[in-house]
C-alpha cells in the first residue's frame, strides 16, 4: 500500500481500531444482535472509522417539530452503498425487514424509520454541506497523511445519470471581450490567443478557483473504448486519484464532455494537500507539458503514456516498443507504469460493488454525494484489507 511512514502514529491508530473490532466491538455486537454477517461487519467497520457523527452539525432545541436523527439517516445511506442497493425504496424495505441492519443504523422499531421524503430532504442537506467529501478527506488525512505513497494513479470513469443533458448554447460575448475571428489574420493584424484552462491553472490559480472553473453540468460524453469504437453516454465523469493498494485519495466530478487533462492539475493539488507521493501515473489523455511541469513542481515524477498525435510518431512508438520486446528488457518506468491499473480496479469496484452504476439522483451535488458514500465504503474496505 505505502512506503514506510515517517511517523508510526498513523498505522498504529488503524491497527488499534482493528484490534478494537476483533476484541471488543464484534463480540459486544453479537451479544446484542444475531450472528453478524460479513456485510454487517463491513458496515460496522465503515461506520466506526468514518465517525459520521463528528461531521454532522449539532441539533439542539429548535422551534417546530424535531428533525429525524441525521446520524441514523447518514448511517443508512452508508449501508445503501455497502449493500449496493439501487434505490432508496430498496433501502427502506431492507430496513423494515432486517432487524440487525435497522439497529446498526440506530433505529429500534420499524415505526422509527423515517419516510422516503424525509430521507430525500436529509440527502439534500448532506449534498449542500458536502458531508461525504469532508468525511472522506478526514479518513485519508488521519490514516494516510503521515505515509509516503509510491504511486498516485489518475484516471476518470463515466457516470451515467438519469437526467436531461444541458443544452449547449452559443457563447455570448459581453463587454470588451471580442469573439475570435476565423481564418488567417490580415496583414499587420495581431490576435491575442485566449489562455486555455490548463494554462490558467498553471498560471497560479488556487484550488478553489480551479474547481469552481470546472464545468459540472450533465451533458453527453464520448470516448473510444478498448476496441477502438466510439461510445457515448449522458451524465458525468468521476476523476479519481488512487494510491497503491487501491485506496481512493481524491475525487472530483465534472461534466461528461470535459477532457481528462483539464482536471489533472486541480486533482493533483487536492491529493498533494492530503498525502505525499513520489510518482504520478497517467495515461495518454494527460500527455501535456504543463501537466508534467506541474507534477515536477510538487516534487513528483510524472510517468505519462505518450500520445501519438501524428501517424509518423505513432509508427515511431510502435517501432520503439517492438525493439524493446526483441531486446527482452523493460525499463524501470515501464514497470512502474504498470501500477496504473490500480485506479482502473478502483473504478470497477466502485461501479460493481458500491452503487456508482446506479445513480438515481439528479444534479452534480447530489450525484457527487451518492458517489462519495460509495467511495467512503471502498476506502475503509481497502484500508482494512491492507491490515489483514
Amino acid at each position: 500500500m505505502t512506503n514506510q511512514a515517517p511517523s508510526s502514529q498513523a498505522p498504529l491508530s488503524l491497527s488499534s481500531i482493528w484490534h478494537h473490532f476483533q476484541g471488543h466491538l464484534f463480540p459486544w455486537m453479537q451479544e446484542e444482535l444475531p450472528e453478524l454477517t460479513r456485510k454487517q461487519q463491513q458496515l460496522i467497520e465503515v461506520l466506526e472509522i468514518a465517525q459520521l457523527e463528528t461531521h454532522l452539525p449539532y441539533q439542539g432545541q429548535t422551534p417546530g417539530r424535531p428533525q429525524k436523527s441525521r446520524e441514523s439517516i447518514a448511517r443508512a445511506f452508508v449501508a445503501k452503498a455497502v449493500y449496493n442497493m439501487g434505490t432508496t425504496e430498496i433501502l427502506l424495505d431492507r430496513l423494515n425487514s432486517d432487524m440487525s441492519l435497522r439497529r446498526i443504523c440506530g433505529w429500534e422499531k420499524r415505526n422509527d424509520i423515517p419516510s422516503h421524503s424525509t430521507l430525500s430532504r436529509a440527502f439534500a442537506e448532506f449534498a449542500d454541506t458536502k458531508l461525504t467529501q469532508r468525511i472522506h478527506q478526514a479518513i485519508i488525512t488521519q490514516h494516510l497523511g503521515d505515509h509516503l505513497i509510491y504511486h498516485i494513479s489518475r484516471d476518470s470513469t463515466a457516470i451515467i445519470a438519469r437526467e436531461k443533458p444541458e443544452v449547449i448554447r452559443k457563447k455570448e460575448f459581453v463587454g470588451p471581450v471580442q469573439p475570435v475571428k476565423r481564418g488567417r489574420p490580415k496583414k499587420g493584424e495581431t490576435r491575442v490567443k485566449p489562455l486555455t484552462r490548463i494554462e490558467k491553472q498553471s498560471a497560479g490559480m488556487t484550488l478553489a478557483e480551479m474547481t469552481a472553473d470546472l464545468p459540472n453540468a450533465c451533458n453527453v460524453g464520448t470516448k473510444r473504448n478498448s476496441k477502438g469504437y466510439k461510445t457515448s453516454w449522458t451524465g458525468y465523469k468521476l476523476h479519481i486519484d488512487a494510491s497503491d493498494g487501491g485506496i481512493p485519495i481524491s475525487c472530483l466530478l465534472s461534466s461528461a464532455s470535459l477532457h481528462d487533462s483539464q482536471v489533472a492539475i486541480p486533482l493533483a493539488e487536492m491529493t498533494n494537500q492530503r498525502v505525499s507521493g513520489c510518482y504520478d501515473l497517467m495515461d495518454a489523455a494527460y500527455d501535456s507539458p504543463l501537466i508534467k511541469a506541474h507534477s515536477r513542481t510538487l516534487g513528483h515524477v510524472p510517468l505519462i503514456d505518450e500520445n501519438p498525435h501524428t501517424k509518423k510518431r505513432k509508427a515511431e512508438i510502435k517501432q520503439e516498443q517492438k525493439s524493446k520486446r526483441h531486446a527482452g528488457y523493460k525499463t524501470a518506468e515501464d514497470i512502474r507504469y504498470n501500477e496504473r491499473s490500480t485506479v482502473e480496479r478502483v473504478n470497477g469496484r466502485l461501479k460493481d460493488e458500491y452503487g456508482a452504476r446506479m445513480v438515481r439522483v439528479r444534479g452534480p451535488e447530489k450525484v457527487m454525494t451518492h458517489l462519495m458514500f460509495g467511495v467512503i465504503a471502498l476506502t475503509v474496505d481497502q484500508l482494512m484489507r491492507c491490515l489483514v
